[in-house]
């Protein structure tokens, strides 16, 4: 497979996941509590929190291929640029950070296989805040990426 085939996989897993957490969101707050739970509902929210949890782990595969067999030459790039910083700081950031992403999305399908989110308000809140924290890891991962990518863009220019 071509290498920015690859490295385009990466990112596009990983907004789709932060699509599917929102999706997730949407449900969640949308769960019918006083007549009981619509099964429609259940079902959607049991399918969105296991997609979020497949499209982060195809990310973090797919991304992890990529860095250990495509990254060390933009590394190496970017450190002898102008921006050292895009891997110093926000690569070495999105390399720590991910793993809690990872768990995060990891967690959410098994929260939703445990009955009491249903009936309890507490557990929705829980649902509610690691849906949510999905989608601003992921933006800080989106985000991260793109100053790593203009560091190989800056360092290139400046040869």
């Amino acid at each position: 497979m071509n290498k920015e085939i690859i490295l385009m996989l990466h990112p596009t897993f990983g907004v789709l996941a932060m699509l599917a957490a929102v999706w997730l969101f949407v449900e969640v707050v949308n769960v019918n509590t006083v007549n009981g739970v619509n099964l429609q509902n259940q079902q959607r929210i049991k399918f969105s929190s296991m997609t979020v949890a497949i499209l982060i782990w195809l990310s973090y595969i797919i991304g992890g291929y990529w860095y250990v067999q495509f990254y060390a030459p933009d590394k190496a790039i970017i450190k002898a640029g102008p921006w050292p910083f895009a891997h110093s700081f926000f690569m070495e950031t999105k390399e720590h950070l991910f793993f809690v992403l990872l768990l995060i999305a990891t967690y959410l399908p098994i929260v939703v296989a445990g009955k009491q989110w249903i009936a309890e308000r507490s557990a929705r809140t829980l649902l509610l805040t690691l849906a949510a924290l999905v989608v601003l890891l992921g933006l800080a991962m989106e985000g991260s990426g793109a100053i790593v990518g203009l560091g190989v863009k800056m360092g290139l220019l400046e040869k």
